[in-house]
Order: structure tokens, then C-alpha cells, then sequence
């Protein structure tokens, strides 16, 4: 593992440790240069509420005539809007966004405005 890595990690506990003091359910956005993650973890984070990503085949079939299928920000956005749409459809209405130790810009940011323009609030 890298320092980078390393780094990134570290910096997700601390972000996961100050969100579970405030007892929310979690918002939490993962990326590979291919794909990208958002699942939506209960209070205490040990079980997944919601999910999506950019590997489920709804979301392939939308990315079908595009180029870089999932290692950009159009595909982030409809994987924001989708997990803001199942977690309305479970009735969670209000998250705390977990970025994972990643800067808040580029397809991660895409994934938070996205869902927050679906009605997720955070």
C-alpha cells in the first residue's frame, strides 16, 4: 500500500469517527479510475441501507453509448441521483456525506450535488 493510500485512509477514519458521534446515517462515496460507489450506512455504520454504483446494470444500460462508462463525473451524477432516489423510496431523508478521504471535487462532488438536487439532505 502506497503513502497516498495510506493517507486517504486516515483521513476517512477521522471523518467516519466525527460522523458516528452525531448519529446519522452515512453517506459514504468510494472511487476506482473505473467505476464509482455511494452507499448509505445505518448510524452505527455496520449495515448498508442503501447502494449504488456505476457496476449495477440499470446504470450500465444509461452509460451504454458513452465514453469512459464510469470513471466520470456524468456517470457520478446518475449514481447520486439513484441512491438519493432509493433512499427516499427506504425513507431516509437525512445523511452525513462520508467522501472517503477524496477531495470534494470532480466525480465526488458530482455525487453530492446530485443527490442533494434528488432531496437527500446533508
Amino acid at each position: 500500500m502506497t503513502d497516498k493510500n495510506i493517507a486517504r485512509r486516515r483521513r476517512a477514519l477521522q471523518t467516519r469517527a466525527r460522523i458516528r458521534l452525531l448519529r446519522v446515517n452515512r453517506l459514504s462515496v468510494h472511487r476506482t479510475n473505473t467505476h464509482i460507489y455511494a452507499t448509505i450506512f445505518d448510524a452505527q455504520g455496520d449495515k448498508v441501507l442503501v447502494s449504488a454504483s456505476t457496476v449495477e446494470p440499470e446504470v450500465r444500460a444509461q452509460l451504454a453509448g458513452q465514453t469512459g462508462k464510469g470513471g466520470n463525473t456524468s456517470a457520478a451524477k446518475i449514481v447520486g441521483a439513484r441512491v438519493a432516489e432509493k433512499a427516499l423510496k427506504a425513507g431516509i431523508t437525512t445523511v452525513a456525506f462520508d467522501r472517503s478521504g477524496f477531495r470534494f471535487h470532480g466525480r465526488v462532488r458530482a455525487v453530492a450535488e446530485a443527490a442533494r438536487e434528488a432531496g437527500l439532505k446533508f
